[in-house]
């Protein structure tokens, strides 16, 4: 019988993808474009951590940062004080930690207080990002593709073929982090949904999904409440829900490991249904 898939973060965990998983997104900013909250601060952002746990979250990913398009950088220090109490926390709460960084600096603090797995929109591709990864061989890394960078990404987003550019990228970088000693059961691929995507780009990503497979890594997919599906539903970020719920089980029908999302006991009760279904059919 083959092997079940295993995302390995050997800090504390290894993740088994025979079964796809859920991602919950702690988003500690006050302008990420779903859920940005002037007034989250770390206690209610931990509070949060934990009702996302309870709600079936496998995994969590906390970050400091927005990188909704038109985003501006924050300074280091700012992103550390928002991410380092809430990752202290987490920590205790019996799931992967993810830090969703571009940072090294950030990644580096993150890893030394015991974070399990790194998420970084720019595929380590940062200098000194990928120097801190294969410091720490026991850590999880998710790879994502983005063209351009956030402040800019989706002013003009082109492309000949986006599944084979997205692929083909995402191959390279897994190479070059294999390259550096890293072992490829730490890796997952991101296509990277609304990062430098038209609402056509992000939609083939979808209908074509399996051929990201071929990559060779397990897939990471985030397309909780993204503009695409406002734009396919005409609903505001708050109302995107269903919309998103249907994505994360499209998403997982066509071989995705994990989805990461904002509302999590709703994507966990959906693929429990899919789930049932999935295993009377073979």
């Amino acid at each position: 019988m083959a092997t079940a898939p295993m995302f390995r973060s050997d800090t504390r965990f290894r993740v088994d993808l025979s079964m796809p998983r859920v991602m919950g997104i702690v988003n500690v900013t006050p302008d990420s474009f779903a859920d940005g909250d002037p007034a989250r601060g770390a206690l209610q952002a931990i509070a949060l951590c934990e009702r996302l746990v309870a709600d079936g979250a496998d995994l969590l990913d906390i970050g400091g940062e927005s990188t909704r398009p038109g985003a501006a950088p924050v300074p280091l220090q700012v992103e550390l004080d928002r991410v380092m109490p809430v990752i202290s926390a987490a920590l205790r709460l019996g799931v992967p930690i993810s830090v969703d960084t571009r940072t090294p600096q950030v990644m580096q603090a993150a890893l030394d207080l015991g974070v399990d797995i790194v998420n970084d929109i720019q595929a380590l591709q940062t200098r000194g990002a990928l120097d801190v990864v294969a410091h720490h061989p026991s850590c999880g890394v998710c790879l994502m593709h983005m063209q351009g960078e956030p402040r800019a990404m989706q002013q003009h987003p082109t492309y000949d073929d986006v599944v084979s550019e997205v692929g083909a990228f995402l191959r390279a970088c897994a190479n070059a982090v294999c390259a550096r000693g890293v072992s490829s059961e730490r890796i997952v691929i991101d296509p990277g949904i609304g990062f430098g995507k038209t609402p056509e780009h992000n939609i083939e990503l979808l209908r074509r999904q399996r051929e990201l497979l071929a990559e060779g890594s397990p897939l990471l997919v985030g397309w909780s409440r993204k503009s695409t599906l406002g734009q396919l539903t005409g609903r505001p970020v708050g109302q995107r829900v269903a919309a998103s719920v249907a994505a994360a089980v499209m998403a997982v029908e066509r071989g995705a490991a994990i989805v990461r999302v904002h509302d999590v006991r709703e994507t966990v009760d959906a693929l429990a249904v899919w789930k049932a279904i999935a295993s009377a059919t073979h």
